[in-house]
């Protein structure tokens, strides 16, 4: 196992271990509520936003018991926007990471209360952490925009109208989505992290922020072309029946991979500016531009 597997590893039992601890002591009434939110809340997954935050964390040091209940919270919202997501009204899929959807598995009706619970139960948390002082309070205020109407649901917003308007494709509304409906939750753990220890290097996170959420879904956008279900574990070939904005309908396979390279350099260069060690997130770059799943 490589280093970067190892500590890949080690901050995801970390993450686990601490979801754990959380979900057993949900219990709802009805049943049905609990379970259809650990469905998915415990749906395994890379983990890639609990694991950023933990890694940013470490790198600051700042200890993990800090920023765990942020990166529990950042998870849960997360997967509330993906049982959203799934549904026949938005992009109507019926696998996520090899499993029937939320919906096929529990009802639609269902499927929708599990994504308000696990969105409520978040904010929970982050009122919670809110009462320790300033900081932890403006932790969960950057959370909340960078989850709400001017963060991850607006992006959400912009691409459905987009798929359905028929409207030629531009650079600006394709930044605009991958800034919004991806980006913002992974810019999230990393500014969070910065927060809590003080702003350190806040600019120089928050750019590398942005560009990692930037990569994260050009390699999306190339993967639904050439990967295939039974790595993604969910369905592949949509995003052109669908007619939505991606990076590969607006420069081609080429095109998209060769931009993606590019912006895993700047992703690189940026850390550069941050003290620390730094390893494991130059590593989680190429990681995330090299996945196949």
């Amino acid at each position: 196992m490589s280093s970067f597997d190892l500590r890949y590893e080690n901050y995801l039992s970390a993450f686990e271990a601490y979801l754990s601890a959380y979900a057993d002591k949900l219990v709802t009434r009805p049943a049905i509520l609990g379970e259809s939110m650990k469905y998915s809340l415990q749906n395994g997954g890379k983990r890639v936003r609990p694991v950023l935050a933990l890694a940013v964390a470490e790198t600051l040091e700042l200890p993990k018991e800090e920023i765990l209940p942020f990166a529990l919270a950042l998870e849960m919202i997360h997967a509330y926007s993906l049982v959203h997501d799934d549904l026949p009204a938005m992009d109507n899929d019926d696998f996520r990471r090899g499993k029937p959807s939320n919906h096929k598995a529990f009802g639609e009706a269902n499927a929708i209360l599990a994504g308000d619970g696990l969105l409520n139960e978040a904010y929970a948390l982050c009122f919670n952490e809110s009462m320790k002082g300033e900081k932890y309070a403006l932790a969960a205020k950057f959370l909340n925009e960078c989850a709400g109407v001017y963060g991850m649901i607006a992006g959400q917003s912009a691409d459905m109208q987009f798929s359905q308007s028929g409207k030629e494709v531009t650079e600006e509304e394709l930044a605009y989505i991958y800034e919004h409906k991806t980006g913002k939750l992974l810019l999230a753990p990393v500014v969070i992290a910065g927060i809590l220890s003080g702003n350190k290097y806040y600019l120089s996170l928050e750019r590398f922020g942005k560009l990692l959420g930037k990569l994260f879904q050009m390699t999306d956008d190339i993967l639904d072309v050439t990967g295939n279900f039974d790595e993604l574990g969910k369905s592949v070939g949509k995003d052109e029946e669908e007619n939505k904005l991606t990076c590969v309908r607006l420069y081609g396979l080429e095109g998209a991979k060769i931009r993606a390279d590019m912006c895993a350099a700047d992703c690189h260069a940026v850390l550069e500016g941050v003290e620390g060690d730094t390893s494991f997130l130059h590593d989680l770059v190429d990681f995330v531009r090299t996945r196949s799943k």
